[in-house]
Order: structure tokens, then sequence, then C-alpha cells
């Protein structure tokens, strides 16, 4: 091969498909909605919140259930509070 005709040739069309194809992988893997990175940290914080519900709030969601009583749910908050 001669070597001044190597990018002449045609020959930079398969690097440039080959990019073409990663940048498509790329954003099949990362670039849907429901998935993040580990490295991304944008969400972070919605994790923790879910994971450290208050005792205070888990009271609340168990009375709003149907779980115990309004009477349980008063005496179980002045005791949570105090």
């Amino acid at each position: 091969m001669i070597p001044g005709c190597f990018w002449g040739g045609g020959m930079w069309l398969f690097p440039i498909l080959i990019l073409v194809v990663m940048v498509v992988i790329v954003y099949l893997i990362f670039g849907r909605v429901g998935y993040r990175p580990p490295w991304d940290n944008q969400n972070r914080h919605l994790y923790y919140h879910s994971e450290s519900n208050t005792a205070l709030e888990i009271l609340k969601n168990r009375y709003a259930k149907g779980e115990i009583t309004k009477e349980e749910f008063e005496q179980m908050k002045k005791d949570i509070i105090n």
C-alpha cells in the first residue's frame, strides 16, 4: 500500500463508523430515562430520603393505612415527641 493513499481511498469511513456505533451503544445504555450510572449523584438525595423515614412519618403512614386507631396514633405520637 502506498503511504499517501491510506486516507484518500475511503479508509476513513471505518473509524468514523465505529465511533458512531460506540456513541449509539453508550446512548442506549446510559441515555434512557430510568437508568443512571453509579457516578451520577443527582438523585442520591431521593434515595436517602426514602430510606430514612422518621418514626413520625412511619406512624402517620400506619394510621393512613388503617393499621392503628386514632387513639393509638395520638398515644404513640406523644411518646415519639416526648
